[in-house]
């Protein structure tokens, strides 16, 4: 089991940046592959980010990609969010999540394939 706690949300005027932290309790980081969601207000959440196990591989929701980076550090057990360019659209409250996975190269986009979550850090950008 794992427990994740987000860290790193705030306010910031469009066009800033902000790095979201991701910390994991327990030995077995590097077992999960890990994803970044976010849920705006009346929406439904949605896949923004994962990076698989290891080997780095990454995915990206067509709305970041090229603006927010993923990145993870196995022997710090924690996974972050680079967010860049934030625009009002990106407010949202931020969920990382992990997944149990055998493959080192696997990246869970659906909500329903994580078993872990954290309890969400809220990014609000103003215009």
């Amino acid at each position: 089991q794992v427990q994740l706690v987000e860290s790193g949300g705030g306010l910031v005027q469009a066009g800033g940046s902000l790095r979201l932290s991701c910390a994991a309790s327990g030995r077995t980081f590097s077992s999960y592959a890990m994803g970044w969601f976010r849920q705006a207000p009346g929406k439904e959440r949605e896949f923004v980010a994962a990076i698989s196990r290891s080997v780095g591989n990454t995915y990206y929701a067509d709305s970041v990609k090229v603006r927010f980076t993923i990145s993870r550090d196995n022997a710090k057990n924690t996974v972050y969010l680079q967010m860049n360019s934030l625009n009002p659209e990106d407010t949202a409250v931020y969920y990382c999540a992990a997944d149990l996975t055998y493959s080192h190269y696997y990246t869970a986009t659906q909500p329903s394939e994580y078993e872990y979550w954290g309890q969400g850090t809220q990014v609000t950008v103003s215009s």
